[in-house]
């Protein structure tokens, strides 16, 4: 478990709330996080049941439940959606998801789909509170064909769900990667499985080349800052992945 904040001045926070224990999905740590403005906060894939109270617990020390105006999950995978119905005892606010997914949401024991906002395709500008606005940018087929990222413009931080993701081995507990070259080898073979295609990544890198990002904040893994967000960036634009590699009988890394 780890608390740490990426940003903070006297309004405005964002927050990695905690890192699951090893031995939940096979021991691959999952991140979910908080944002704060002068109040109001919103949370960031908050993660599977089994995860719910400790996450809840860190997000006690910055925000209450009734101070929360969004949830948004980056995609449909258990691992981010699997405790949202427990989540939504407690938070009567927005539940932001790809309108893709909606149709798939009842079979996480949802009963009542009021409070959840279908974001379109092309991403939207969401005003969670007065002052606190959100871009909502689409990442389709990285992996999940209706993944959503979210862009703080305050923190110039994007969290991009399963971009950039890291299986990291037992012994490693970095927070941030700050050598991209011995970062390869635990996000290359992830992202040559799980991402569609180069084309999918390149469009993608359109949909954000106008943020000014300091720092990108993935669901799974270290938070990649300074060089290693171009750096990584720049790999991810001439990565074969997915369809590229089956069709040239090339083989995914382990």
């Amino acid at each position: 478990m780890r608390n740490i904040q990426l940003f903070e001045t006297e309004t405005h926070k964002f927050i990695l709330l905690n890192e699951s224990e090893p031995g939940e999905e096979d021991g691959v740590r999952s991140n979910q996080y908080l944002i704060t403005h002068e109040g109001a906060g919103v949370l960031l894939d908050p993660g599977g049941f089994g995860v719910m109270p400790r996450v809840l617990a860190e997000m006690l020390r910055y925000s209450r439940p009734e101070n929360i105006r969004g949830i948004f999950l980056s995609h449909q995978d258990p691992d981010i959606v699997g405790g949202i119905a427990t989540w939504l005892e407690l938070i009567h606010a927005p539940v932001y998801i790809s309108s893709l997914w909606l149709r798939f949401l009842p079979h996480y024991g949802l009963k009542d789909m009021s409070q959840f906002v279908g974001v379109p395709d092309e991403g939207m500008d969401c005003e969670v509170a007065p002052g606190f606005t959100l871009k909502v940018v689409p990442a389709h087929f990285l992996h999940s064909e209706g993944q959503i990222n979210v862009y703080d413009p305050v923190s110039k931080i994007l969290f991009t769900g399963d971009i950039g993701a890291a299986m990291m081995p037992m012994d490693k507990d970095e927070a941030y990667v700050d050598d991209f070259k011995n970062h390869l080898p635990f996000i290359t073979g992830f992202h040559q499985r799980y991402m569609c295609s180069n084309k999918a990544i390149r469009c993608w890198l359109d949909n954000i080349a106008e943020l000014e990002i300091d720092m990108i904040a993935p669901q799974h893994g270290p938070i990649y800052r300074g060089a290693a967000v171009r750096e990584f960036l720049d790999w991810l634009r001439v990565l074969p992945c997915g369809i590229d590699l089956m069709q040239s009988g090339g083989r995914f890394s382990k």
